[in-house]
């Protein structure tokens, strides 16, 4: 590809762009002081103008007027990212938001480097969507539309695990049989590689949709909701007996995506609905209170967080003062263990579809390389090693290896 194509990640959770400059690798940097740009944008009260990445997050800690909308990528493909939302005063769809965010990555790009691009070649999911090929190519289509608004004339993808296996390939044992497992916030995607004097064989890829936000969601389901009302009970509104809590609304107030909607009057009404009919109604106050100073965003941010300091396996707290002074959940490795373990079953399956795809072995993989900052995850290698027990485990660059191998293919 000609010199002017700039590498994009555009991930779940982070972004990033990347060129190579005079033979050398260049990560720019979009965000001041970082080689990532967090996927996420804040649009104030007042009608300013939109801000992303920290600065985004940094407008809803602070508590400013505005809509934080995060994990863009996860409603590619679907109606929702064509809907039409009022949001801070005006109409919109998540298209438009895309492609709002990628101009200002393109933007960004071109004042760091001095260069116009008109070509980008991105990274995407093996699968968007599992087992869905009509949806994946939407989904695909989407982002190509979104790249193609934003600026750019020629748009082209590239795998995510096999980008960040030409960046990555180096870790893994000279001539033998090597594992990307890539896990991001949204999707987890497997590429088989072989090197071949110097060069990368891709053997085999795979992917589904599990990430990052499906860890968090299932934590905060089991720690955080019930503290809400969650898995509680509602007296009849007429006769005797109880009715169980219903679930949809705190599903939708664990999914990062789906956050920035719930924040409607016909939700909050039927929030308050559960509140007066509560056996407990002080937890069920509780969710009233998050659905109406709009404090969902703070909760998933403190999941994330408490899901950082229990896998390094120390007892944690998920801090829930914001909904009410002194309010934590508990969370260790063994609870967060027992929460998450309905996905490891479905990363050794994905797996071994993918060693399976490639005619391999398990026990032919000499090295396993993860990538992604999931993958940082203990039930992520775990679930590898007892795959793969030959295997060297190695950790590359968790936020950059896709972008890193995108710039390379870029340039070659």
């Amino acid at each position: 590809m000609p010199a002017d194509t700039l590498a994009v990640d555009f991930g779940t959770s982070n972004s990033a762009a990347a060129i190579v400059e005079g033979g050398a690798l260049r990560r720019i940097p979009i965000e001041d002081g970082t080689d990532t740009l967090p996927t996420a944008v804040f649009f104030p009260g007042d009608g300013g103008a939109m801000r992303i990445g920290a600065a985004a997050t940094e407008a809803l800690i602070a508590g400013e007027e505005g809509r934080y909308m995060r994990a863009l990528k996860s409603v590619l493909g679907t109606g929702l990212f064509h809907e039409q939302r009022l949001i801070a005063g005006r109409r919109r769809t998540l298209s438009d938001i895309v492609t709002a965010f990628l101009v200002a990555v393109k933007t960004r790009a071109e004042a760091a480097t001095g260069r116009r691009f008109e070509r980008v070649l991105s990274g995407r999911p093996v699968n968007f969507h599992t087992a869905d090929p009509a949806r994946n190519a939407r989904a695909e289509a989407d982002l190509a539309a979104c790249y193609r608004a934003a600026g750019f004339t020629e748009v082209a993808f590239m795998l995510e695990p096999e980008a960040a296996a030409v960046a990555s390939h180096g870790l893994g044992r000279a001539g033998g049989v090597g594992l990307i497992v890539d896990i991001g916030g949204g999707t987890s995607d497997f590429s088989l590689f072989r090197t071949e004097a110097g060069r990368v064989r891709i053997l085999a890829s795979h992917g589904i949709r599990l990430g990052g936000t499906d860890f968090d969601h299932a934590i905060s389901l089991a720690h955080v909701m019930p503290l809400l009302g969650h898995g509680g009970s509602l007296r009849r509104e007429m006769g005797p007996g109880l009715l169980p809590v219903p679930n949809a609304i705190y599903v939708d107030l664990a999914t990062w995506a789906k956050i920035p909607f719930l924040y409607a009057p016909e939700t909050r009404r039927t929030a308050a609905q559960m509140a007066a009919l509560a056996v407990d109604p002080r937890a069920m106050g509780r969710l009233v209170r998050v659905l109406e100073e709009e404090l969902g965003h703070d909760l998933a941010f403190a999941v994330e967080r408490g899901k950082i300091a229990a896998n390094s396996g120390e007892a944690a707290r998920i801090a829930m003062g914001p909904v009410e002074p002194g309010l934590a959940a508990p969370v260790t490795a063994a609870s967060m263990e027992a929460a998450l373990e309905g996905y490891r079953p479905k990363l050794r399956e994905a797996a071994q579809d993918c060693l399976a795809a490639a005619e391999v072995a398990a026990e032919e993989v000499a090295s396993v390389i993860l990538v992604g900052g999931s993958s940082l995850m203990a039930l992520v290698s775990d679930e590898m090693a007892a795959l793969c027990p030959g295997a060297e485990m190695r950790y590359s660059e968790a936020f950059t290896a896709v972008v890193d191998g995108l710039a390379l293919v870029a340039a070659a």
